[in-house]
């Protein structure tokens, strides 16, 4: 067996990533690791195929951040059909169930979705990445079982409306901005307001326009993001290690000294503030992520020189 070759030499980074229509998340993945010649590359949270939008990637030890970003709330631009059901909750999946909405009033479309705005108790769609006993759930629909998922709590922040219309006369489409914690389905919500309205619904589009602190604005496709890194180390959708860290924690700027001892796995003083912090070396270069201990802050991950 040949030996692997190694990975180029590409300075750790997010790239941010405005994901296409048809790709699945790992094949962003894959084609990252192909044009940077590089393994080590992750992402920050999945997107279903059909969905399109900002997709952030860890390349190298920026790797070490994704878990901290998977968490961040998330906000979608998304249509809402009302007056059919799919047994995926979206577009790709087939029609299990018709109901004219041509009754279906806009007064009563908005009422509908102001029930799913604020803290909730959701049940995932069957055909999700969700785990039911150590398998994802859409392996085992497709495997033609029939189980029930749990709800899980999630929090919906706001749903704002932006335009009712109706394609046909027993169909009304609504477009939708939602910002919800991570976790959840975009797809639950058209489910759930096309069952209270009682005509049943789905998705047809969505589209991620931030995670966190990070925006469709800055994302590129992953072909370019990825060859601005490959080639110059920055470019756009490229954010460096320290800025991306930057961006996600309050930084604490760290003297030479204390930038070596965390270096080191040792501990400092502490920061005086809850929560994880970006630690920054004198040459801007993030050393770690620190958090108090007591008196003293210690190394919650750490980003070793070189």
């Amino acid at each position: 067996m040949s030996p692997k070759k190694p990975d180029a030499d590409v300075p750790p980074s997010l790239l941010l990533v405005d994901k296409p229509g048809g790709m699945t998340s790992h094949d962003v993945v894959a084609r990252a690791r192909r044009v940077l010649s590089v393994r080590k590359v992750g992402h920050a949270g999945t997107l279903d195929p059909m969905a399109t939008g900002l997709l952030v990637l860890g390349v190298g030890a920026a790797t070490r951040l994704l878990g901290h970003l998977s968490g961040s709330d998330k906000t979608y631009d998304a249509t809402i059909r009302l007056g059919q059901s799919t047994v995926t909750d979206d577009r790709e999946g087939d029609v299990t169930a018709t109901a004219s909405a041509g009754g279906v009033t806009e007064e009563a479309v908005r009422a509908a979705l102001a029930t799913q705005v604020g803290p909730l108790q959701q049940v995932p769609s069957s055909v999700s990445a969700v785990k039911v006993d150590g398998r994802r759930s859409y392996d085992r629909v497709r495997a033609g079982e029939e189980f029930e998922l749990a709800a899980r709590s999630v929090t919906v922040h706001s749903i704002d409306v932006h335009r009712v219309a109706r394609p046909t006369a027993d169909l009304v489409d609504v477009d939708v901005t939602v910002r919800c914690s991570t976790g959840t389905y975009i797809r639950a919500i058209a489910r759930d307001v096309g069952a209270a309205l009682g005509v049943g619904g789905h998705l047809v589009a969505l589209r991620r326009t931030s995670s966190g602190p990070f925006a469709t604005g800055a994302a590129r496709p992953v072909e370019e993001a990825a060859g601005a890194l490959s080639a110059d180390g920055a470019g756009p959708g490229v954010l460096g290690l320290a800025d991306a860290a930057r961006a996600v924690f309050p930084a604490r700027e760290l003297t030479a000294e204390e930038a070596v001892a965390l270096g080191y796995g040792q501990r400092v003083p502490a920061t005086g503030a809850p929560g994880l912090h970006a630690a920054i070396a004198p040459d801007g270069r993030l050393v770690a992520l620190v958090e108090d201990a007591g008196p003293l802050a210690r190394v919650a991950v750490g980003f070793p020189a070189g």
